[in-house]
């Protein structure tokens, strides 16, 4: 059964990054962004990041099988924002009905430290560049 996760606690202590996707098992997401941090987990660990985790508007179910189709282990926390709550709170949607997806969340990482955020960066439409996993490795 899921559980449930207070961004309260995961972004309490230590140093967090999180990066929103629009959809697990969608081309950009499964082909290039989750496996990105997956092969940079370690390389974001090692510059002081004690957490990386991941959410998209999907439930936990898929969330869980896309992190074990690629492998995530303990080194990425696959977090499930089904109702699309945590998203809409951070201003984030994004309308994809054009494409049969609903509501999903715009592309986006952010760093944050102790609990407060310190970088946010959002995609624009159709890019890939500012919430990779290398560009926090080059911005931390």
């Amino acid at each position: 059964m899921p559980e449930s996760v207070k961004t309260g606690e995961l972004f309490a202590k230590g140093r967090t990054v999180l990066f929103g996707v629009p959809g697990a098992f969608t081309p950009g997401c499964d082909k290039i962004h989750l496996p990105g941090f997956v092969e940079q987990a370690d390389d974001l660990f090692a510059k002081g990041v004690d957490r990386v985790a991941c959410v998209a508007v999907n439930d936990a179910f898929v969330m869980d099988a896309w992190g074990k189709a690629h492998g995530v282990g303990d080194k990425i926390v696959m977090l499930a924002d089904g109702n699309g709550d945590f998203t809409k709170a951070l201003g984030l949607e994004l309308n994809a009905s054009k494409f049969g997806m609903g509501s999903r969340s715009q592309r986006y990482s952010l760093i944050a430290n102790d609990g407060v955020v310190e970088q946010l960066n959002i995609e624009a439409a159709g890019e890939f560049r500012v919430s990779s996993a290398d560009y926090l490795l080059e911005h931390l």
